[in-house]
């Protein structure tokens, strides 16, 4: 907002994601303070409130919006967080190819994968999904001690083996989903 006459201004062109959304700059976060700063800026920038204001106050309100949307959704979820601290850190992100030399973690994920394309069976599909959340919450806490340490080749090779866990979520998803 503009000191003087409080009018919304555009939305910085690249801004720090962190910054915004007033969290240190580490993979560590307190969900709660994301949530309640998340809360706090949309309420301030909601576009309904921009209804009675000019078009382009309207415009940047949208632009805010989207923009804290995207930032909550960024910081609140592991892999993307990870993935966003080596951004800024200047790191190529993981790609999946980037964990091919641990064919012992390249065999779990096939024969998961292996499960997944059997026919639909509840059991093995909570199987699958309980497997899938703890090795999410295994990773989550190697990639944070590898931030920890500053070892951000140990957390892009971590990250890149947490893509394949999310894919894998993603597959167990549109199983359960009736059809």
């Amino acid at each position: 907002f503009c000191p003087g006459c409080r009018a919304l201004q555009p939305p910085a062109p690249r801004p720090d994601l962190f910054r915004l959304m007033d969290c240190d700059r580490s993979f560590r976060i307190d969900a709660r303070q994301l949530q309640r700063r998340f809360r706090s800026l949309q309420r301030a920038v909601h576009p309904d409130r921009f209804g009675q204001r000019p078009p382009k106050e309207q415009y940047y309100s949208e632009q805010h919006s989207s923009l804290i949307n995207k930032a909550y959704q960024t910081l609140l979820n592991p892999l993307s967080r990870g993935l966003y601290l080596l951004e800024l850190s200047g790191v190529e992100p993981a790609k999946e190819t980037d964990c091919d030399a641990d064919s012992a973690f390249l065999m779990e994920i096939m024969e998961i994968n292996e499960k997944l394309a059997e026919p639909k069976n509840e059991d093995i599909l909570e199987e699958i999904e309980t497997l899938i959340k703890d090795k999410q919450e295994e990773l989550t806490r190697e990639v944070t001690a590898a931030f920890e340490r500053d070892d951000l080749q140990e957390a892009k090779k971590l990250l890149a083996k947490m893509k394949y866990f999310a894919n894998l979520e993603d597959k167990l998803k549109a199983k359960k989903i009736p059809s």
